[in-house]
């Protein structure tokens, strides 16, 4: 009887030292596998901090987008403001403070992309113009614009807003 229970000691202990490895690489690969969900939840974290902070950076970019060009548009505001405080009596001098102040609007504008489609006596393009009607005209080629509603604009060579115009009949 006493070599029974060690036979049953010895054979537990062959059994401890057979599961002493499985346990011990089961340890492993339950460390590896939490250390994979800290590094995941991790990079999540970080794609989600760098998704928010691209979308304040889109949001700041896109609330500043025009910040130049109406930096320099403040200089025409203070020469119209001047204007008008100077108008006093004299139409003369306050119609050359418009066309003063026009002109360096017009410089603004054309120095940041936009140009101005006045196509008064030039063929009809539809591609830039939009026809508000036909005229019977012996001044004008067939297909031509007589006449010039509203003008046009392009901003870097994209149709803003078409002229609007009047052509000549083809015959």
């Amino acid at each position: 009887m006493t070599t029974e229970p060690m036979k049953d000691a010895a054979e537990q202990a062959a059994v401890d030292n057979e599961q002493s490895p499985l346990a011990a690489e089961l340890e492993a690969v339950q460390a590896e596998l939490a250390q994979l969900r800290e590094d995941t939840l991790r990079d999540r974290a970080d794609l989600e901090n760098q998704r928010k902070r691209l979308e304040r950076e889109r949001d700041t970019a896109r609330k500043f987008a025009n910040e130049r060009l109406l930096a320099e548009l403040l200089p025409v505001i203070d020469s119209l403001e001047a204007g008008l405080a100077a108008a006093g009596e004299d139409a003369v001098a306050l119609r050359q403070g418009i066309e003063l102040t026009l002109k360096q609007l017009l410089k603004v504008t054309a120095d940041n992309g936009l140009v101005e489609v006045n196509p008064a006596g030039q063929p009809f393009n539809p591609d830039h113009h939009q026809a508000m009607s036909t005229v019977d005209s012996a001044e004008h080629p067939p297909g031509h614009v007589v006449q010039v509603y509203q003008k046009g604009w392009l901003l870097n060579e994209r149709l803003l807003r078409p002229a609007l115009v009047v052509v000549s009949n083809h015959d």
